[in-house]
């Protein structure tokens, strides 16, 4: 219960931190099921609340990979998927911004900032448009 209080757990997870603590005859698989219909224990929730967490630091493939780290079921990874998508240039922008805050002078730093927003998870095209977005309202007209 205590690690329900802290946060919302995968099924998967919760199984992983309580089988060093089964003892014999335990079943762990019913205490989940016991959980889950009480609807203290749900996927939904826990994928939900990575994907809110996550949104403003992260893209959609590292928050993605992580959602299937935890064990969430690969259907709610992919509904949650648009949600994320549809904001993902906003999040790429603002990680960008507090991170560089002025477009890249030469190829050299422009490669270093778009292998910095690739390792939060952005998509190659995400930084690309909108590095020319930036490149584009910073010079001249």
């Amino acid at each position: 219960m205590q690690c329900l209080a802290r946060r919302e757990h995968s099924r998967a997870e919760l199984r992983a931190r309580l089988l060093p603590h089964v003892a014999e005859g335990d079943d762990v698989e019913a205490l989940l099921d016991e959980l889950a219909l009480r609807n203290w224990l749900s996927d939904e929730r826990a994928a939900e609340q990575v994907v809110s967490q996550r949104r403003n630091r992260f893209g959609t493939q590292r928050i993605a990979h992580e959602l299937r780290q935890k064990g969430i079921a690969e259907n709610l990874i992919e509904a949650a998927l648009p949600q994320l998508q549809e904001t993902e240039l906003e999040a790429v922008r603002a990680v960008w911004q507090k991170k560089f805050g002025s477009a890249p002078r030469d190829a050299k730093e422009m490669a270093k900032q778009v292998r910095f927003l690739q390792s939060r998870g952005f998509a190659l095209d995400v930084v690309l448009r909108m590095l020319r977005a930036v490149e584009s309202e910073s010079s001249p007209p």
